[in-house]
């Protein structure tokens, strides 16, 4: 099951005591500033979770899998993301238990 923008702000209105609207509120403003940040090539860093960066891929030559022609993939900008070390130990430590 995927948690949802709804699910996260429902979770922080219950945690933290909020409204449920605003609650949603917040979700969508963080995340909003995410996404501004990522789109003009800054790195985003929550100590204890992860990273986010953007880089940018040159443009390399793929094939169409389909007819099997030879073809030039463009240059871009793809986001990746890095977990901290801190949730990898808490992922493992929880999946361990189970």
């Amino acid at each position: 099951m995927a948690l949802t923008k709804a699910d996260l702000a429902q979770r922080a209105a219950e945690n933290c005591r909020f409204m449920k609207v605003e609650a949603a509120e917040i979700v969508e403003k963080i995340l909003d500033m995410i996404k501004s940040l990522l789109t003009v090539g800054e790195d985003v860093m929550i100590p204890g979770f992860g990273k986010w960066s953007v880089r940018l891929k040159r443009a390399r030559r793929g094939r169409n899998p389909q007819i099997g022609h030879s073809i030039v993939l463009d240059a871009r900008r793809v986001i990746t993301w890095h977990y901290s070390p801190v949730l990898k130990e808490a992922v493992n430590k929880s999946w361990s238990r189970s």
